[in-house]
């Protein structure tokens, strides 16, 4: 059964992550075009939420601010919403270490923010992907903007990209965070990875 996914659309990196699931759309993957999701009754029907990268206390801010964080909350939590983070949404869907934002607190990990340090400091680099064969090569190019740095992961979440020997990408039941932006090349694997997920009851 193919999903219908969406991208959060209250500030940061959206547009590129639409333009990749609109990829997958035109590919037959989604059952519509990816819907941009400003508004609580936005979230109606979708199966697939995008968490892009920006400012991770101005989004926790705005999902407050606009009543949706408690909604996406139970959408996850009874099995409706698969969740992908990318850096600033993968911090927001990581277990509170007493920093501002406050988590969501969904996924067993914890990240540091801006562990690789500033804007000036940005960089590309291969990863090796952990993913099955038929996703393609076992690289993907990561592209790293103000990035988090995991420092803990859960014995439930599982690595699926990995830089050297750190984990950049890690999923667990109806969840995919990373720390850099898949959305910035045109390789459409981890996108694809996160549209096939399962939502699962917690």
């Amino acid at each position: 059964m193919r999903g219908i996914a969406g991208v959060l659309c209250l500030q940061g990196s959206s547009e590129p992550h639409l333009a990749r699931l609109a990829e997958l759309f035109a590919a037959g993957e989604l059952a519509q075009p990816p819907r941009e999701v400003r508004q609580q009754r936005d979230l109606d029907g979708l199966t697939h939420l995008i968490l892009p990268g920006g400012e991770s206390t101005t989004i926790r801010h705005l999902l407050d601010l606009f009543g949706m964080t408690d909604d996406l909350l139970a959408r996850h939590r009874d099995g409706r919403l698969c969740l992908f983070g990318t850096c600033a949404g993968a911090i927001l869907l990581a277990a509170d270490d007493g920093t501002r934002p406050k988590r969501l607190a969904l996924l067993d990990a914890t990240l540091d923010r801006n562990a690789y340090g500033r804007q000036v400091d940005s960089f590309s680099e291969a990863l090796t992907l952990e993913l099955p064969e038929e996703h393609g090569a076992p690289t993907f190019h990561g592209v790293f903007i103000r990035a988090p740095r995991f420092t803990r992961i859960g014995p439930g979440v599982r690595v699926v990209a990995r830089r050297g020997a750190e984990p950049v990408l890690v999923e667990a039941p109806g969840l995919l965070a990373g720390t850099f932006h898949p959305e910035l090349t045109r390789d459409l694997r981890i996108h694809r990875h996160f549209v096939a997920l399962k939502v699962a009851t917690h």
